[in-house]
């Protein structure tokens, strides 16, 4: 059991135990992992898992991902064009930023209103929950290195 100083157990245990999952330290590792390095892609997960856990198999990693995923601790996105990455943040029905130069994905809050924040001209009879948008562009830096690019839409 992974605990802190005061004796209390670590975010990622509580979360695993609130998801009723068996706590493994794998499954600790790749919590991290995530919380540390936002928006990774798997292979960085593995290589933050094994700083800690160097015998931790590929498979164990993709597992504790897809079971993370599953159970909601862990969101999973693929913008087009790109492997699949991984945030902690969950829950709050946010969009992304992606620099179509550096692939630099950026966290963009929901813009108006509740979850979801957009509503679909027809739902089909749907019950939306959730609505997910990507933004293309560039970053600043990416921007700021091609020359005749247009400013970003804030400076206009």
């Amino acid at each position: 059991m992974t605990e802190n100083k005061q004796g209390h157990e670590s975010e990622p245990t509580a979360a695993l135990r609130n998801s009723s999952l068996r706590v493994t330290k794998q499954r600790i590792a790749v919590l991290e992992a995530v919380c540390d390095h936002q928006h990774a892609d798997t292979e960085t997960v593995i290589c933050a898992v094994r700083e800690n856990l160097p015998e931790v198999s590929h498979q164990a990693v993709y597992d504790s991902l897809h079971t993370l995923t599953e159970v909601g601790l862990v969101r999973c996105i693929q913008p087009s064009g790109s492997v699949a990455r991984y945030e902690r943040r969950i829950g709050d029905n946010h969009h992304h930023l992606v620099c179509r130069s550096c692939n630099l994905i950026v966290d963009v809050d929901c813009t108006v209103g509740q979850a979801p924040c957009l509503t679909p001209s027809h739902d089909a009879g749907f019950v939306i929950e959730q609505a997910e948008v990507t933004f293309w562009g560039l970053c600043p830096e990416c921007a700021a290195s091609s020359p005749g690019r247009l400013a970003p839409a804030s400076a206009v």
